[in-house]
């Protein structure tokens, strides 16, 4: 007997899994997702933990001329998170919107955040806690007879209980607002699930008020658990910065503070803070970083800092630092990160390096009052005195005693293995320095013969997402190992400038390095970096383009002898009319002025102390017609920057002669030059701000290795 037999479906493949080419039936439909869920999303970016809505609230509070904050915390902040405030209260008339995003009273146009001062600007703290947590609002201003309270959900606002009115409520309340954040992601389970521990989240916390309670003077902090009777965290309001890290850390770290600052119009910046002498050594860097007055991450400064310090403790050990930059807001973008964790900021590594410049300067005057331990090895038991420096005790000489310094720090630690103890700091004294050598200029200086002037000229912001593609690309070709082995490097000096080879130290590792391929990245790297924003190298006397241009294909034609049968009549023509028509991009993008009569004018300055050799000035030149992309924006900058690049890297130098003719005496002459520029402005710049990539590699060559000399040597 025959059966009906129903035909089958495929099952539908589960959420989230790839469906087969086979199995689309045809293309889904696109739709607008709902308020509901973009307003969750938006606050899942921003609100990722308690201690974020925190950050949210603080800067609120202090964005409204608070002088005491109080905060209560239970169970991490996710079952309550509250803060008290005396600040300027919120009117009740703005209460209804107060919980709506992009709602605030700081900025009003986009150009505003070039001139932002304030902590908040954007308008979504307050709105993504309501969606994602039970909140209510407490607030009263001056003229205000009563305080009112209001509850929200969601944006809006929302009914205390069911059957109520939404509308705030008056109350009684001190001047100030009080907000309340209960349940924190009660409708977001998964990232509810996510925390670990109560006590982890307190601890993150309690971390940030002390940030917070170090940076903001004349505000008073207090912080604790519900439940508890004394604050975790109590800060009166008249301590000052050394004070409140001596209340809120310890007593040994504030008493090792010395004051750094410094400041610079050109770069239009101040910064000034607290940073630990060489007495202190603790087990991890503490930074407290603040940009404008938010704090920050930045593991450039950090990394920089932990470099310089390097120099002053024993291995291990690792500073304490509270720093303050006020930068001009017209030089920050500040809108980069949801929960504002980051900050973009013009002349980055420069401003770095001043900073590192004052600290090391600071450090070097303290370290040498550093405390001892002197202890007597002979004679009736005397307590440890301490002294400062390496002196001797005042009775040394009139007992027959024996004394010994003993250093409070790690120097009474274990010795070293031979195989580990090298000369890892830069700045140690070299064989060289006790050579007779022609006096050259230190680093920051120009160069002999180079003068410079600084103009008024504005520094411009990248906003273009090609060049911003370029620099991630960067980032994500980065080697994490070599880009540490260039940043701890010491130079040792160059091995072959035929060949350009130069040899480095990092760690117990000797490597010979390709420093015309280092050369070459390093240049492109600056190129992105400073896009827009090039000094000039200016010409006493314009060259015209079009000779230039055809000592160009001159010496082309001896480099490469298969190109003599081009028409270079024709591409010198080609070429010279394409940099004409380009002219305003070439001048506003890499500060190539040529007139309109074909003259050029100036060259792009990328390095100060070093000038790119000008017999490379045709190629240079004469490869911009065909070797970059005009056609499409990222490639042209692309191959642009590399050509660029490539003009500045040292060139190849001749072999040593003894003939003593006067193009012999140019040759020494220059090859000085290049030694000095190499040593003193390339590596160093290496060390500093260098990405190295994968394709560096194949130009960095380990040569030797202490730990493997060793036990070489030990099977003789």
């Amino acid at each position: 007997m025959a059966a009906d037999i129903a035909p089958m479906t495929a099952p539908s493949p589960p959420r989230g899994t790839k469906r087969k080419a086979d199995e689309m039936i045809g293309p889904r439909r696109i739709r607008a997702l709902h308020e509901d869920v973009v307003n969750k999303i938006a606050a899942g970016e921003i609100i990722v933990a308690p201690v974020h809505a925190l950050k949210e609230l603080i800067e609120n509070a202090v964005d409204a001329g608070s002088t005491s904050l109080e905060i209560l915390v239970k169970d991490g902040g996710l079952k309550l998170l509250q803060i008290s405030d005396n600040g300027c209260g919120i009117n009740k008339d703005d209460m209804a919107i107060l919980c709506e995003r992009f709602t605030t009273s700081k900025l009003k146009e986009f150009e505003d955040l070039q001139s932002i001062g304030t902590y908040g600007f954007r308008g979504e703290a307050l709105a993504s806690i309501s969606h994602i947590a039970h909140l209510s609002v407490t607030t009263k201003t001056a003229d205000s007879s009563c305080a009112w309270k209001a509850h929200y959900a969601s944006g809006k606002l929302a009914p205390p209980k069911a059957g109520q009115s939404a509308e705030p409520k008056a109350c009684a309340g001190r001047q100030g607002t009080q907000i309340q954040v209960e349940d924190l992601f009660y409708n977001v389970p998964t990232r509810r699930r996510a925390f670990r521990s109560a006590s982890e989240e307190y601890n993150k916390i309690a971390e940030l008020v002390e940030k917070y309670a170090v940076h903001c003077a004349h505000v008073a902090f207090s912080c604790k658990k519900a439940g508890e009777s004394g604050a975790g965290i109590a800060v009166p309001v008249s301590a000052t910065v050394k004070d409140r890290i001596r209340i809120l850390h310890s007593g040994s770290i504030a008493n090792e503070m010395v004051d750094v600052e410094v400041a610079n119009e050109q770069y239009g910046f101040k910064a000034k803070g607290l940073v630990s002498t060489a007495n202190y050594i603790g087990k991890r860097t503490t930074m407290l970083l603040f940009i404008n007055h938010r704090s920050v991450d930045s593991s450039v400064i950090k990394r920089a800092l932990e470099q310089t310090y390097s120099s002053f403790l024993p291995k291990g050990g690792k500073p304490f630092i509270y720093l303050s930059l006020d930068i001009e807001p017209n030089r920050v973008d500040v809108n980069v990160h949801p929960t504002k964790r980051e900050v973009n900021f013009l002349n980055e590594d420069e401003i770095t390096e001043m900073i590192c410049d004052e600290v090391r300067v600071k450090l070097g005057t303290v370290d040498r009052s550093r405390t001892f331990m002197t202890q007597s090895l002979l004679g009736g038991g005397k307590m440890p005195s301490i002294s400062n420096g390496p002196s001797i005790p005042e009775d040394a000489t009139a007992t027959p005693s024996l004394s010994k310094q003993t250093s409070l720090s790690r120097s009474s630690a274990q010795k070293p293995a031979e195989n580990n103890m090298v000369r890892t700091d830069a700045k140690s004294r070299k064989i060289t320095t006790m050579l007779q050598r022609a006096s050259f200029p230190s680093r920051g200086e120009g160069a002999e013969g180079m003068d410079y002037d600084y103009t008024d000229r504005e520094m411009t912001i990248c906003r273009l997402s090609t060049v911003k593609e370029l620099r991630a690309s960067v980032r994500d070709d980065m080697h994490n190992e070599l880009t540490d082995v260039f940043a701890n490097h010491t130079f040792v000096g160059v091995v072959d400038d035929r060949k350009r080879m130069a040899a480095i130290q990092s760690g117990v590792k000797l490597y010979l390095v390709d420093y015309g391929l280092i050369s070459a990245e390093y240049f492109y790297q600056l190129g992105l970096t400073d896009f827009g924003n090039f000094g000039a190298i200016r010409f006493s006397t314009p060259l015209d383009l079009r000779q230039l241009l055809k000592i160009g294909g001159e010496q082309m034609q001896v480099i490469e002898p298969e190109t003599a049968e081009l028409d270079w009549d024709k591409v010198i023509t080609n070429v010279h009319d394409q940099l004409l028509s380009r002219r305003d991009m070439l001048m506003e993008y890499f500060t190539i002025e040529i007139s309109e009569q074909g003259e050029l004018l100036t060259m792009p300055l990328m390095v100060k102390g070093y000038m790119p050799s000008m017999a490379k000035l045709p190629n240079f030149l004469l490869r911009l017609g065909p070797h970059v992309d005009w056609n499409d924006e990222k490639r042209c900058f692309a191959t642009f920057l590399r050509e660029l690049a490539s003009f500045y890297v040292p060139e190849a130098l001749p072999a040593h002669s003894t003939s003593g003719s006067s193009d012999d005496e140019a040759v020494a002459k220059r090859r000085d030059e290049l030694y000095r520029v190499i040593e003193n402005v390339l590596f160093p710049a290496f060390k500093a701000r260098l990405v190295a990539t994968q394709g560096l590699l194949r130009g960095t060559l380990e040569i030797a290795n202490l730990k493997g000399l060793y036990r070489v040597f030990e099977r003789c």
